[in-house]
């Protein structure tokens, strides 16, 4: 079982809108993302069987989207399906293109795509709708006209607001912070640090600046070297919050190794065994994540249903994402997993993906 092999965090069901408005445009479709407004979901229906679903993530070889990829392959084993993952080995904006367009002319079933910029994968996944493809975002969203449903790892919200309630409170509550984010078009990460800098607005955290945001486009080198010069640009730095994992290890890899350690807070988003060594040697006090195996598992099943007809799309649909149970189709589309959870020395051994 999903959650007992992975010490799952918690899942939640959302509930809301639809793929379009109610004002007469379509919310996808049986079968995949004909945009067909006709289509009528059978929450009866059973998974097909021999579903191939292939899994475009925002680049290969990233740990992060290692761990999605192996609760999806145990959803689509769960659903007797094909399982593959095709994608680029750097995250640009129009890296993914190709992928969609070779997935769509071998008549895959399901796409899920973590997508690099939210407009430049649109025509493709368009011809891959009227291909008949279910498209299913996760993790970092397309336009919502590009696509049938999306999985979202947590709401924007809620992971802005963990992000500056941890730095806050390892910072004292005032200093300079900074944020190094992964690509400059990544959806998600611009969704949380303009989330930030509201919360950053309200009186609890008037003393707190934010000086500076910079990119890693998700590389570990790059991010290391944005790092380093974060701490060279503004000597006065307290903190740093980094919302992507491949940033916040890259962070506390320099960190742990100068003058910094200690003295310049850092927290943002991470998996456990990623993050481990350096919360243990005091490096990182805490940080934030949802379960990736579990969204990529969710993300998967989501797709199925959507494939099989058991949903449309369509507001306060409902279907059961196998072993983490039944999930509700949200506004636009949207599919939550779930809170984030904070790992800090107390709990962090608990927990191994």
């Amino acid at each position: 079982m999903l959650a007992a092999a992975l010490l799952s965090v918690v899942a939640t069901t959302a509930c809301g809108g639809t793929t379009r408005d109610e004002n007469g445009d379509d919310g996808g479709g049986n079968g995949g993302g004909s945009g067909n407004s006709d289509a009528t979901a059978d929450p009866d229906a059973p998974i097909e069987e021999g579903l191939e679903v292939t899994f475009i993530p925002k680049q290969v070889n990233n740990p992060y989207f290692t761990v999605a990829h192996t609760g999806a392959q145990e959803a689509v084993d769960q659903f007797a399906g094909s399982f593959n993952e095709a994608g680029p080995s750097e995250a640009s904006a129009s890296s993914q293109v190709s992928y969609i367009n070779t997935v769509t002319q071998q008549q895959a079933d399901v796409i899920a795509i973590a997508a690099n910029d939210p407009n430049a994968v649109c025509g493709a996944l368009g011809t891959a709708r009227q291909a008949d493809i279910a498209v299913v975002s996760f993790d970092s969203d397309t336009d919502p006209d590009c696509r049938d449903l999306f999985v979202n790892q947590a709401t924007a919200q809620g992971i802005a607001e963990i992000q500056i309630q941890l730095i806050a409170e390892q910072i004292g509550g005032e200093g300079e912070i900074a944020i190094l984010s992964a690509t400059p078009n990544a959806t998600n990460q611009n969704a949380w640090i303009e989330l930030m800098e509201e919360e950053l607005a309200k009186p609890e955290y008037e003393g707190i600046t934010l000086v500076d945001v910079v990119y890693g486009n998700d590389e570990d080198q790059k991010s290391f070297q944005e790092t380093q010069g974060l701490l060279r640009s503004h000597p006065d730095l307290d903190g740093i919050i980094s919302p992507t994992t491949v940033g916040v290890a890259a962070a506390a890899r320099y960190l742990s190794d100068s003058e910094f350690k200690g003295e310049v807070a850092l927290t943002g988003l991470g998996t456990p065994n990623q993050m481990r060594q350096f919360v243990k040697d005091g490096t990182v006090e805490a940080f934030a994540l949802w379960n990736p195996a579990e969204l990529g598992y969710l993300a998967a099943y989501a797709g199925a249903a959507l494939a099989s007809g058991q949903i449309t799309g369509a507001e306060g649909e409902t279907f059961t994402a196998g072993d983490l149970g039944e999930y509700t189709v949200g506004a636009g589309g949207e599919i939550v997993l779930g809170p984030p959870t904070v790992f800090d020395a107390e709990n962090i051994d608990d927990f191994d993906f």
